[in-house]
């Protein structure tokens, strides 16, 4: 038994909390003066008030996990361990225990953050807000151009010369005109559709892939044209309609504005609190000193140990 003790002292995790022991009795007898001490009556030294926003809080909390309202006990022990939470956050503090911890500093950090957030997103964009917004930020809300066509695809696997049987096929539908039912025309491809109403180029590039794309939407409307590759062969083309790149109405992307608009809010508010923050503290970086190369003229006048 006594080897068992004299081995316990000497094992680090046991030194600590032994260490961390003598803190706290030192921190009872000689704490602060500032800090209210226990009287002779045993009254206690400092009080947690705990508010009935604070309970709608712990109510409102349990109700979003457990989808009703808490029982008196079960509301009596969400108080209870609110208490102990507050309790065990004061006393580790008082006891430096949030000191040169990381992962404190860094939730602390967040949670200054958020609090910064929450008063940018509560404040409501109005229409000249989010309109000066808009068009101080056009390419992140401009429509890309738009093309209703019809197509014919020839197969260069079915076809020993498909570039002629394209020429042919290209006369044929321009001489019927463009009402000509074109699903007896050319060979079939079950990725694409022959008839594409009107869609973003981006859409198309999916479709048929990016030359295909960046050709299309740069044909003329009213006549059948082409062949136009892409990556499975070679199509005529009937561009339909087409409408350019614009950009939208802020009734038409009022959600996308407003949201794109909060997140700078929350940018910016967020770089002017740390500017404003700054101002208060003086930051001094000191840089490490650089190491003297032997055979310098340092290295000579210093003593050998140092020129090391």
């Amino acid at each position: 038994m006594k080897q068992f003790v004299k081995n316990l002292f000497h094992e680090p995790l046991f030194q600590f909390l032994l260490i961390g022991a003598a803190l706290f009795l030192l921190s009872g007898l000689f704490g602060n003066s500032d800090q209210p001490q226990s009287g002779q009556t045993g009254q206690p030294s400092f009080k947690i008030i705990i508010t009935p926003g604070q309970i709608e809080h712990l109510k409102a909390q349990f109700k979003r996990t457990w989808q009703r309202t808490p029982t008196a006990q079960e509301l009596k022990g969400l108080i209870d361990n609110h208490v102990l939470d507050e309790i065990s956050y004061r006393e580790a503090t008082a006891l430096g225990l949030d000191r040169d911890d990381p992962t404190i500093r860094s939730r602390m950090r967040l949670k200054l953050e958020t609090l910064n957030e929450d008063i940018a997103a509560a404040t409501a964009a109005t229409d000249q807000d989010l309109q000066a917004f808009l068009e101080q930020h056009p390419d992140s809300f401009r429509r890309e151009p738009q093309v209703t066509f019809r197509q014919v695809y020839l197969n260069p696997a079915r076809r020993a010369n498909v570039e002629a049987d394209a020429r042919a096929l290209l006369a044929q539908l321009q001489a019927a005109g463009p009402e000509t039912d074109i699903a007896g025309f050319g060979d079939s491809l079950m990725v694409a559709t022959n008839d594409l109403q009107l869609s973003p180029v981006s859409d198309v590039v999916r479709l048929f892939g990016d030359p295909f794309g960046r050709q299309v939407v740069d044909l003329e409307p009213g006549r059948w044209q082409g062949p136009v590759k892409s990556g499975y062969g070679l199509h005529l083309v009937y561009v339909t309609e087409k409408e350019p790149a614009r950009l939208p109405t802020l009734a038409e992307v009022r959600s996308q504005v407003e949201r794109e608009w909060i997140f700078a809010r929350k940018k910016e508010m967020k770089e002017a609190m740390y500017k404003k923050l700054l101002e208060r503290y003086a930051v001094v970086i000191e840089k490490p000193s650089e190491p003297v190369e032997k055979g310098s003229a340092l290295a000579a006048r210093l003593p050998a140990k140092e020129a090391r």
